[in-house]
Formats: structure tokens, C-alpha cells, sequence
């Protein structure tokens, strides 16, 4: 039990230092595509031995967070791999895998005797949604047959994040009794545990909005450069200019990102490690989120 459990703390220790390194690194690059490597080796680790951790506890608790863990973790892989978008027989199969589990944990909820958590039901279906909504999105990229490029990098983001997510919580939020008195509670260990949401939440708008955010900027751009001679243009104008070219600045590494992201799922290498294989980048020269 104390091998098993200094092994779990050595997979935590590796997730959130890799997990930071990536996320912090430019994307596309080689520290980032290096660091993702150990991410994603080490969430594995971190969830089986967590899974296994809970089986052997008395009374015995829940098996499928960390089975949920490296099914998240996955998944993205697996998107980010695929460089051509396509879906086949895993997705298949991690569909089945997430909604019979998003089910049998709704039917827990359900039939309980007491009270499945400290806090009541409310947990469990909780997790019986998230379960659910990631067996939809495996339905509906089986349906699709191919993703587009927005498509295989959000589903690759957000599963990816969400580990993480797991990973982070669990340590800021569920471990602060080893943690010293001065910062039990502390609003800074609830940002570190939803860092990775918040860094989620960024890239999902930014893929949907860049593309727009880039065209108005550009529209700028031009009516500045064709503007009419005069007084009311040389002050007008200048300010417009201004702006645009300050919000270009702002977002140009952003934009790019999204641009580029195919380019930076192909390149990717691959590590040699068979258990510990790169997630995709979301691009080359992108913002460090």
C-alpha cells in the first residue's frame, strides 16, 4: 500500500509540473510537445493507481474517477493523433464505455440507500452528466465520421483540460489536510484547482471567435490607411488606427493558433515511450494561456 500510494503521489507530482510546462509553453514547440508527453504518460499513472487506491479502501469507494481520468486523457490523445479528423472503432467503443458508465452511476444516484456523499446526491449526478456529455460527444464525432480542425481541437482541449482539471482539484481541494494550516482555505488554492477550466473556457471562445475577431481588426486596419484628409480624420482616424493596431498586437499569437492548429497536430513528435505519447498543440506561435 505504501509503494502504491508513493507511486499515485510521484503521478500527481509529474501531471501538475508537466501540466503547467505545457500550458505555459509555446505551443507547437518542442517543450511543449515534450512536456505533453510526461502530462499524458503520468495521467495514466496518476489515474490507475487512483482507481486502484479506491478499491482497496474500507468501505471500498468509487473506481471510476480515475478510470474517467484516463479515459479524458485518452480520448484527447487519440483526437490529436488522428491529424486527418477522422473516427473509427475507438470512438466506438469509448461511447459505449462513457454512457453505460454515465448511466450505471445515474442509477446509483437514484437507488442509494444513504446518502452516496457527505454533501448528498447531488456529486453523483453530477458526474453522471459529465460522463454522459463526453459519450454524446464520442456519439456525435462517430456520426460526423470526420472532424474539421476547430472540431478535433476543441474535442481534444476540452478532454484534456478536464483531466487536468481532475487532477488539480483533487490535490488543492481534497488534500489540504497535509497542506500547512496558513493556506487551508485559501482563495489561491481554488484558482490553481480551476486553472485548467479557465484555460479551457479561453481556447473554446478563442476558436470560435478568432477568425471574427481578426476580420474587424483588419476592417480597421483598412479604414485607417484609406481614410480622407481633414481635421476630423486626423483625429478620428489615429485613434482607430490605435486601437486596431493594439488589439493586433494583443491577439495576433492567439489568432495564429487557431490558424495554425493542423499544421501543429502534424508535427508533433511523438515520444519513444509507448506509455507516454504526446497530446496535440493547439499551434506554433500561440499565446502562452
Amino acid at each position: 500500500m505504501n509503494l502504491l500510494t508513493s507511486i499515485h503521489l510521484a503521478g500527481g507530482s509529474a501531471v501538475m509540473l508537466a501540466g503547467a510546462v505545457a500550458a505555459s509553453a509555446r505551443k507547437g514547440g518542442r517543450l511543449h510537445a515534450r512536456a505533453g508527453n510526461w502530462f499524458f504518460g503520468s495521467m495514466l499513472l496518476l489515474g490507475a493507481t487512483a482507481s486502484i487506491l479506491s478499491a482497496l479502501k474500507v468501505p471500498p469507494g468509487s473506481v471510476l474517477t480515475g478510470i474517467f481520468t484516463c479515459y479524458f486523457a485518452a480520448t484527447s490523445w487519440v483526437t490529436a493523433r488522428r491529424h486527418d479528423g477522422a473516427t473509427g472503432r475507438f470512438e466506438m467503443i469509448a461511447c459505449a464505455f462513457a454512457l453505460g458508465a454515465a448511466a450505471l452511476t445515474a442509477w446509483h444516484g437514484f437507488t442509494a440507500v444513504e446518502s452516496p456523499t457527505p454533501v448528498g446526491r447531488g456529486p453523483v449526478f453530477a458526474l453522471a452528466f459529465v460522463y454522459g456529455l463526453a459519450g454524446l460527444g464520442d456519439l456525435r464525432a462517430v456520426l460526423r465520421g470526420k472532424l474539421s480542425a476547430t472540431q478535433r481541437i476543441s474535442r481534444h482541449l476540452w478532454r484534456m483540460c478536464i483531466a487536468f482539471f481532475i487532477a488539480t482539484g483533487s490535490f488543492f481541494l481534497g488534500q489540504q489536510k497535509v497542506m500547512p494550516m496558513a493556506v487551508r482555505g485559501s482563495p489561491v488554492l481554488f484558482v490553481l484547482a480551476f486553472a485548467p477550466l479557465a484555460l479551457m473556457l479561453f481556447w473554446l471562445v478563442w476558436l470560435r471567435i478568432g477568425r471574427r475577431v481578426r476580420g474587424l481588426l483588419a476592417a480597421l486596419d483598412r479604414r485607417a490607411e484609406t481614410a480622407p484628409a481633414g481635421r476630423d480624420a486626423q483625429l478620428v482616424e489615429p485613434g482607430i488606427w490605435n486601437a486596431a493596431h493594439w488589439w493586433r498586437s494583443a491577439s495576433t499569437g492567439a489568432t495564429r493558433a487557431a490558424r495554425q492548429a493542423g499544421t501543429a497536430l502534424a508535427s508533433a513528435p511523438v515520444a519513444s515511450n509507448a506509455s507516454a505519447t504526446a497530446p496535440s498543440t493547439i499551434g506554433s506561435r500561440g499565446p502562452t494561456p
